[in-house]
């Protein structure tokens, strides 16, 4: 008896350092010499300053502000519009406000939801709003459907190539700059398929936007 309590706890001694100690320092440091961006979180800079994560979206929205200059609030989150400036991530419904990275999770409606159905309307509103001014022809049937539902994390970083596209009509014109130029920066930030063929390809927002500020002045 005694035997077998001796031999258990030596090996739960072994198995902690070995599993909990040494595996994951020895993961940690082939991971930094190996994968160092991928590692640490593939932040991403601008003018050495952190301005976010490659594989973490972010809301490129701007707070709406009341008469006396506050920024405005419903429900305990603050009311945003977009910047028409900059291309906008699809939409995110995380708690605390959009792309709130501290609360990422998926929603349980299902697509016959009543309030899956509110919110699918409201973005398509809003994205009609949005860049239609700029691009006459474009109806809701042609809006693609990251422009329309959230991710499953809610902190998606890209949007389709279709939805880049349609926003770069407004950014164009925003901006001063002639519609060829935009579409060959969406070009520019496209990732690839995954190993070549699996998935749609994406275009990551912040480092877009990041492009378009260096070529055509703003700030992020």
């Amino acid at each position: 008896m005694r035997r077998d309590v001796v031999t258990s706890a030596i090996a739960i001694v072994v198995f902690t350092v070995l599993l909990g100690l040494v595996y994951p320092l020895l993961i940690t440091g082939v991971s930094q010499v190996a994968f160092p961006g991928n590692a640490n979180g593939q932040k991403v800079y601008a003018n050495g300053k952190l301005v976010g994560s490659k594989i973490i979206g972010q809301s490129f929205k701007s707070p709406v502000l009341e008469k006396n200059g506050k920024p405005k609030e419903a429900e305990g989150e603050l009311v945003t519009e977009a910047n028409a400036r900059y291309f906008q991530s699809r939409p995110s419904a995380t708690e605390g406000g959009e792309y709130n990275a501290a609360a990422s999770a998926f929603s349980n409606r299902g697509p016959n939801d009543k309030v899956t159905k509110e919110d699918d309307e409201a973005n398509i509103k809003e994205y009609l709003e949005l860049n239609r001014p700029y691009d006459p022809g474009l109806t809701a049937a042609q809006i693609p459907v990251d422009a329309v539902n959230t991710s499953g994390s809610n902190l998606d970083p890209e949007i389709s190539q279709a939805n880049a596209w349609i926003q770069g009509h407004r950014i164009a014109a925003k901006r001063g700059l002639s519609l060829g130029a935009v579409n060959a920066l969406i070009a520019t930030y496209t990732d690839s398929r995954g190993l070549g063929f699996s998935g749609e390809r994406g275009v990551n927002v912040l480092e877009l936007n990041l492009a378009l500020d260096r070529l055509g002045g703003g700030a992020h």
